[in-house]
């Protein structure tokens, strides 16, 4: 590995990290930090991210939102338009989800060419499935991310977004993994 790819790796990380644990920055940082410096934490996350993202560019809605929830953070001195960044990134995975339905290959037959190059007609058709599940998923999630973010505590709104929709993704991802892989058996794969 090259000294310029790993420090390519290290901002990638470093921006991955930031962007998981910003419920718990904003919820721990809140009484300690203004909303001003919060929102530059979220700038950098945008940058981070909008530089290096795993090979794949975040949407530019994604970016120009999250950059429009920073500035109002700023502006107003208040920790609400951060709260709303999961919701921006929902909606922006549940964009991308449904997107690549009429744009095909759907995001979990991607996924799961990576493994099988060759999927039978049955994966496809499974991997379809599973695209418009996450698609359910995403929607139901920003609109819970929301629901806290706008009407729920503070406590109420770390708890989902910083713990519970990451569980509950975690177990999605899961256990659509190994469903494909008991289907795939079943199909001799």
């Amino acid at each position: 590995m090259t000294p310029r790819r790993s420090a390519i790796d290290i901002w990638n990380w470093l921006g991955v990290l930031l962007s998981v644990g910003f419920p718990a920055l904003v919820y721990f940082g809140r009484n300690r930090l203004s909303a001003q410096v919060l929102a530059l934490v979220l700038i950098l996350i945008i940058w981070l991210r909008k530089k290096i993202a795993f090979g794949m560019r975040p949407s530019p809605w994604l970016v120009v939102g999250g950059l429009l929830l920073a500035l109002l953070a700023l502006g107003q001195d208040d920790v609400l338009p951060l709260k709303l960044y999961p919701v921006l990134v929902n909606g922006a995975l549940l964009a991308i989800f449904a997107g690549s339905l009429w744009y095909p290959p759907p995001v979990a037959e991607r996924i799961a060419r990576v493994g099988y190059p060759d999927l039978p007609t049955e994966i496809v058709t499974y991997t379809r499935k599973v695209t418009q599940a996450w698609c359910v998923f995403f929607g139901a999630n920003a609109l819970t991310a929301l629901w806290t973010a706008v009407w729920g505590s503070d406590d109420v709104w770390f708890y989902y977004n910083g713990v519970i929709a990451y569980l509950l993704a975690g177990l999605m991802f899961a256990g659509e993994w190994f469903l494909r892989r008991r289907v795939l058996r079943t199909l001799g794969w």
